[in-house]
């Protein structure tokens, strides 16, 4: 287990990894169909995307958090 502390780092980790998955997976199906190249571009172009979506939510998630709880009650 991780402290308390460390959870809004995990968190941006995790939501990272999640959604640049997702979305280069379908960006890379979308470009090459199911073609024999899909796996190797995929993980390739996954391993890139990651630690920039992992900086982009630790840098963003603040101000968002900050923005949503303008825009709710």
């Amino acid at each position: 287990m991780f402290p308390a502390r460390f959870a809004p780092v995990l968190f941006a980790f995790l939501i990272s990894g999640l959604m640049s998955c997702i979305v280069t997976c379908v960006a890379t199906l979308k470009t090459l169909g199911f073609s024999d190249q899909v796996l190797g571009t995929w993980i390739e172009a996954w391993t890139f995307s990651w630690p920039i979506a992992f900086a982009v939510i630790l840098v963003v998630g603040p101000a968002t958090r900050k923005f949503v709880a303008k825009l709710t009650a």
